[in-house]
């Protein structure tokens, strides 16, 4: 598959996101920020940084990027969407995932190893794992506390719609742990640890990211 991978300007794992993609046995397609072409991929990820500075709010001026406007319109049609950290923000404000994320309850920046569990394996990032699974990847925000009103987050664990969940402690005060969540239609989700930065043993995290890459082969052939 295509996967593209949007470089905004701020944008720190672009090419970590890049290489997971190549790993995880695609071809990895970079997207930028000001264009209005998705040049015929297959899936994209927004991946992890400061877009723009986060001068106004975590993925705020991101919505409003060009390249946007042609991932919105993708995601809608059913095209499989990452966003990892500062891109499960931008996913939210650009309405593609309901909440918001906000600054950890801690108030300090948290760059740790994360154990977590996989709760759902339906969609097109996470059907390589067992769901239950318990996996270890990297987890680093100062803005990582996912939120949301209590019939939002109602309808989120009733429809399943948890993807990914933290175990042991909650490192940024995220409602009922949640650590990501999809659409209603499973095509999009929302990450805010690092499964890109846990794809080889070289890096000393371990491999467990590496499913949310090779899934989309799997998803392909669904």
């Amino acid at each position: 598959m295509r996967v593209g991978v949007v470089t905004f300007p701020g944008s720190l794992d672009d090419v970590d996101a890049q290489r997971a993609v190549r790993l995880g046995g695609h071809e990895a397609v970079a997207l930028w920020h000001g264009d209005h072409d998705l040049r015929d991929v297959d899936a994209v990820v927004l991946p992890g940084g400061f877009s723009y500075g986060d001068y106004l709010r975590c993925g705020a001026i991101s919505r409003f990027a060009p390249v946007m406007t042609e991932v919105v319109e993708a995601a809608r049609r059913g095209m499989p969407v990452l966003g990892i950290c500062n891109g499960f923000q931008i996913l939210c404000e650009s309405h593609l995932l309901p909440g918001a994320l906000i600054r950890n309850d801690h108030r300090k920046f948290v760059c740790r190893d994360q154990r977590l569990r996989v709760e759902n394996t339906a969609t097109p990032w996470t059907s390589a794992y067992r769901q239950g699974a318990e996996i270890t990847i990297v987890l680093k925000n100062g803005e990582g506390g996912y939120v949301a009103d209590q019939p939002t987050l109602d309808r989120l664990e009733g429809e399943g719609r948890v993807v990914v969940r933290y175990l042991d402690d909650n490192p940024n005060g995220s409602l009922r742990d949640i650590a990501g969540i999809t659409n209603e239609r499973g095509n999009v989700v929302g990450l805010m640890p690092h499964p890109e930065h846990a794809v080889e043993e070289l890096t000393g995290s371990g491999t467990d990211g590496v499913g949310f890459f090779t899934s989309l082969a799997l998803a392909s052939f669904a």
